[in-house]
């Protein structure tokens, strides 16, 4: 595919006008919404700069802020996943991926496939195929998911973490049964499917010069030789402070030089928490660094971070202990990540005039309801010089909600029990009003699980002593949750071993399932789809009740 170099489009700018600076970025010392936005800088070196989307988060308006203002590409967190896409075999949803592609549209900028094939967040009909079943399942996933953005999409990964890091074949399920030839096959179907596209191969501990690295070097190599379709590779960069490999530059030349486009598809890079001067000046340092390894290779199509803020970033949910890896802190104000990268892209400053004034406090903060598993809240309106985006709620000290109005009602609560809540104002340039007042509200007594709130679809996948269930969660009431939880108990002995799109926890029989970073609000009549791989000694009985947020669930 010929690569376009980004440009805002007018209607863009326009709105952005009219909401007086609605896509400025937080204020901060280092990196004023005065600085040129990244995707621009990029742009006159021949490069983007992408971000992993939730689609979820849009409605947030400090996620949308920077999300609106700062990025020339975009790529689905989770959205164009094969559990996300085809979660019964021949079934297709789009809804989560084609809001990804509406967005990266409506903003001009490129819309980048993730991923086609891969061995984790697959549904768990995959798993109890044959080979003969699977090859044709896969072909089928790739030529209906490529086929369906075709014209659409820039770049897809088509085959995702292929490799272990000793360079050998990782061992799944498409690698068990149907042999090293899987992935040639699905780069030919991916062509088929959509001949615009650029196909990529991606993984991660590539980013030097290794065992892992150079084993992709040689497939992507006898590729090019033998006219298989393989048009890009992409390094994901999941890194730790203080550990850029110093091979990065190089590393990526040499892929260059075998005829394909590279790109650094996922970066962020971790640091044991908290966070303090220090260690947030080395990850600025390390960020230059992978930007301008990119800039230093001309077949480098850009860097793309894995997501906006650390208040959603995967990596405490995976790393305990570590997290801080992205270029927004929790209040999406820039950290010097930020000013790091702005410098080495040659942002401009593009004069004065940010909004630097904070929104008065809100007052007259009060509960308005509460129920067995609810507080409703409603304050005053604040005011600003420019204008109120929104309202950041507290239960207890921690940010539970942002919204739009002055009224919030937060759900999903134990019975009988008090929280103590607060509110900021928050304007469009980041800019946060001092607190409100506290109010402390008190739910109700329980008197027994209600039911219909919710419905569960539990399927499960089984060979040997093995297995992978798949959980389809609905939220059935009229109001979101917040922070969900989910229970059940398996009446055979069973284990969960491993997880994804969730985070699970096992006591004796019963599983608690909380959600990851980016799933944490499941709005009303919306569903999320999680599983994970257990292990059973001969008898794989279903669970038959599960509960959200203590209410009794329907069983689909």
């Amino acid at each position: 595919m010929t690569r376009t170099i980004w440009r805002r489009p007018l209607a863009t700018t326009l709105a952005t006008t009219a909401l007086v600076a609605a896509t400025v970025l937080p204020v901060a010392t280092t990196a004023t919404a005065a600085t040129e936005p990244l995707g621009d800088a990029a742009a006159r070196h021949g490069k983007t700069v992408g971000f992993a989307l939730d689609p979820g988060r849009l409605s947030e308006s400090g996620y949308r802020a920077v999300a609106d203002r700062e990025f020339s590409l975009v790529v689905g967190e989770n959205a164009m996943k094969w559990d996300a896409t085809e979660p019964a075999r021949g079934s297709f949803s789009w809804g989560a991926a084609d809001q990804v592609a509406s967005y990266a549209a409506a903003q001009g900028a490129d819309l980048y496939g993730h991923t086609l094939v891969w061995h984790q967040q697959l549904p768990g009909w995959v798993q109890g195929l044959t080979g003969t079943e699977l090859r044709t399942a896969m072909t089928d996933h790739v030529s209906a998911v490529a086929g369906h953005f075709a014209g659409d999409v820039e770049a897809w990964d088509v085959v995702n973490e292929a490799f272990e890091d000793d360079g050998s074949r990782r061992q799944s399920v498409f690698q068990q049964r149907l042999g090293d030839g899987y992935i040639e096959d699905a780069f030919r179907a991916a062509r088929a499917a959509d001949p615009d596209a650029d196909l990529c191969l991606n993984d991660y501990s590539t980013d030097g010069i290794n065992a892992k690295s150079t084993a992709i070097y040689d497939l992507v190599a006898d590729f090019k030789a033998r006219g298989v379709p393989i048009d890009c590779v992409g390094f994901q960069a999941h890194l730790i402070v203080g550990q850029v490999p110093s091979t990065l530059t190089q590393n990526l030349r040499r892929f260059a030089d075998l005829g394909v486009d590279v790109r650094i598809t996922e970066l962020d890079i971790r640091m044991n928490t908290p966070a303090d001067a220090q260690k947030l000046a080395q990850q600025a340092s390390d960020y230059a660094k992978v930007f301008q390894a990119c800039l230093d290779v001309d077949r480098c199509t850009g860097v793309t971070l894995w997501g906006i803020t650390d208040r959603y970033s995967w990596i405490p949910g995976v790393f305990p202990g570590q997290g801080a890896a992205l270029v927004w802190d929790d209040a999406y104000a820039p950290k010097p990540a930020y000013a790091a990268i702005a410098e080495v892209l040659g942002a401009r400053d593009d004069g004065p005039g940010g909004d630097e004034q904070a929104p008065s406090a809100p007052t007259g903060l009060r509960v308005t309801g509460t129920t067995t598993s609810s507080i409703s809240l409603a304050w005053n309106a604040s005011t600003d010089d420019v204008g109120v985006a929104g309202y950041r709620v507290f239960r207890d000290g921690t940010q539970v909600a942002e919204v739009a109005a002055t009224s919030f009602t937060d759900t999903g609560l134990a019975a009988g029990t008090a929280h103590v809540y607060a509110v900021r104002a928050v304007d469009a340039a980041g800019n946060l009003s001092a607190t409100s007042g506290t109010v402390t509200g008190e739910t109700e007594e329980g008197g027994g699980e209600p039911t219909g709130t919710c419905t569960v679809a539990y399927t499960a996948s089984s060979w040997n002593t093995g297995f992978t269930g798949s959980i389809r969660i609905t939220n059935d009431s009229t109001t979101a949750l917040h922070g969900w939880t989910l229970r059940f108990a398996f009446p055979d002995g069973q284990t969960v071993q491993q997880g994804w799109s969730a985070q699970y926890a096992q006591q004796g029989s019963t599983v608690t399932v909380t959600p990851a970073p980016w799933n944490t609000t499941l709005g009303a009549g919306a569903s999320v789809d999680i599983g994970f791989n257990g292990a059973h000694s001969g008898i794989n009985t279903e669970p038959t009740s599960f509960t959200l947020d203590g209410a009794a669930c329907e069983v689909a």
